[in-house]
């Protein structure tokens, strides 16, 4: 009787197509990464002053009103 056999991704991975793939997708990804990167780089400033609002926004989130913040006396300043 002839039991199937599953054909996992880590055997497949393994085989000589899943290896000529990953070595195919290693050197695209290099020379991908390799010829962009002046590109990626002189956007990078523009991105990091785009990312700024954002980052504001998300960090003072948790606060509330920025008014009450004057008047906030802890206990051991009490007079």
């Amino acid at each position: 009787m002839n039991i199937p056999q599953k054909f996992t991704l880590s055997q497949w991975i393994r085989s000589r197509t899943g290896l000529a793939l990953i070595a195919f997708l290693s050197i695209a990804a290099f020379f991908l990464i390799t010829e962009h990167t002046a590109h990626l780089f002189g956007v990078l400033p523009y991105v990091l002053l785009l990312i700024c609002p954002l980052l504001h926004l998300f960090m003072h989130s948790g606060h509330g009103d920025h008014a009450s913040h004057a008047d906030h006396v802890t206990d051991g300043e009490k007079k």
